[in-house]
């Protein structure tokens, strides 16, 4: 087995999947070139961080099974392509969050202390304790979160460490949830926006969320407040936002961007640079060596489930749901050819399977076969399954979907 990483993982990685297959680290393995290397290479597994997989890519490999994005988002890899193709997509969610809530936290205390503007002056041999000994101090300031999944969650434990009041929305956060985590419960996001000092976005990119923040946020929003992005650049939307700086004077810290590069260095050229109460950093939210380790670990973990054909853990594109209408139980030896002659008779009678698992009972000589079918089989097919001396018994009954 062949294992393409395409980006910069945590040392330790390579070599404890060099355990299971031949790896192969091509960082500069971007866009054509990355479609090149997969047909050279036909890896079953590919791994990548911020590198974009698309159609072209997923077509270019006859082996690939197995997608693995080393972080938590998966908007960067063409999930439609990889489904067509029975390709697995799995993420590593949750094992960055302390990494990124630890770079929110520190754009509140930049946008309140202006430490970034410090150091530049101070490298410029200025002196100016007049002006930058102005700060309005976090504690006991208003917080609002969107979005309140691990990262969130992590940000409102460090938050409240710090003496802040906090009002949480996330579309999934309900009022008891809101209690046990010690915020305010509010039913929209304008509502958690409104009296806030700071406001952190933490929000998962959907299609629910794209361009959620936006005009009716922003003017909701009270003038001077701490505005903060360290989730997707697509989930705000960057005109309004701009808008908002020059109405509202807000002070905003972004570790994302609409127009950021995809290389690692390089130019970039973005309207919203040009701001000078807005703080970038650089995409780096995840970029510590403890979240590093925690991803890599999570990404041996998929890798062994997927070797030792197991349920691969965290994959994004299995259907929740299929068409199957009807699920098969079918009681029967555990004997070679009793599935098969089963599958034979539902290709006979043109039943498509949505889904099939089979328990087998200890003492390896009789087993149960669960079988999700689209479509109704006719009393003469159930008859002919039956036929079977190897066959106990056989029901149908009828289901919403597997």
């Amino acid at each position: 087995m062949r294992i393409l990483i395409a980006d910069k993982l945590a040392p330790a990685v390579a070599p404890r999947l060099g355990a299971l297959g031949q790896v192969i680290v091509d960082t500069s393995a971007k866009d054509a070139v990355l479609t090149t290397r997969i047909r050279e290479l036909d890896p079953e597994v590919l791994i990548v961080r911020s590198t974009k997989v698309t159609s072209a890519d997923m077509e270019a490999g006859r082996n690939l099974a197995l997608v693995i994005r080393a972080g938590a988002g998966v908007n960067t890899i063409d999930l439609a392509a990889a489904s067509r193709r029975g390709i697995y997509v799995a993420n590593c969610p949750g094992r960055n969050a302390i990494a990124v809530a630890e770079l929110a936290i520190g754009h509140m205390i930049n946008l309140d202390r202006r430490i970034a503007d410090n150091v530049a002056a101070l490298r410029e041999h200025r002196w100016d304790k007049k002006n930058f000994g102005v700060a309005r101090g976090l504690f006991g300031r208003k917080l609002a979160i969107l979005g309140v999944g691990q990262i969130g969650s992590e940000v409102i434990r460090r938050a409240k460490a710090m003496g802040m009041h906090i009002t949480a929305w996330s579309r999934s956060l309900s009022p008891a949830a809101a209690e046990n985590l010690g915020v305010t419960w509010v039913g929209s996001p304008e509502a958690a926006v409104h009296e806030a000092d700071v406001v952190s976005v933490h929000l998962a990119l959907a299609t629910a969320t794209r361009g959620l923040v936006g005009e009716k946020i922003f003017a909701a929003m009270k003038n001077g407040a701490f505005f903060i992005n360290t989730a997707r650049a697509e989930v705000v939307d960057e005109p309004a936002l701009l808008r908002a700086i020059e109405s509202k004077k807000l002070r905003v810290g972004l570790d994302v961007f609409a127009k950021e590069p995809s290389a690692a260095q390089g130019t970039f050229e973005d309207p919203i640079l040009d701001q000078p109460s807005v703080y970038g950093t650089h995409h780096i939210g995840a970029s510590t060596d403890q979240s590093e380790e925690a991803v890599g670990e999570g990404v041996v973990e998929i890798v062994e489930a997927y070797v030792a054909g197991s349920a691969i853990p965290n994959c994004v594109n299995l259907a929740t749901r299929t068409p199957a209408t009807h699920r098969l139980v079918i009681r029967h030896a555990d004997r070679v050819g009793v599935l098969a002659s089963i599958l034979d008779v539902l290709r006979e009678a043109s039943i498509n399977v949505e889904d099939m698992q089979n328990i087998v009972f200890s003492g390896g000589e009789a087993a149960c076969a669960r079988i999700a079918i689209v479509g109704e089989l006719s009393a003469e097919t159930l008859a002919k399954l039956a036929e079977s001396a190897h066959i106990y018994a056989v029901s149908q009954v009828r289901s919403g979907g597997a």
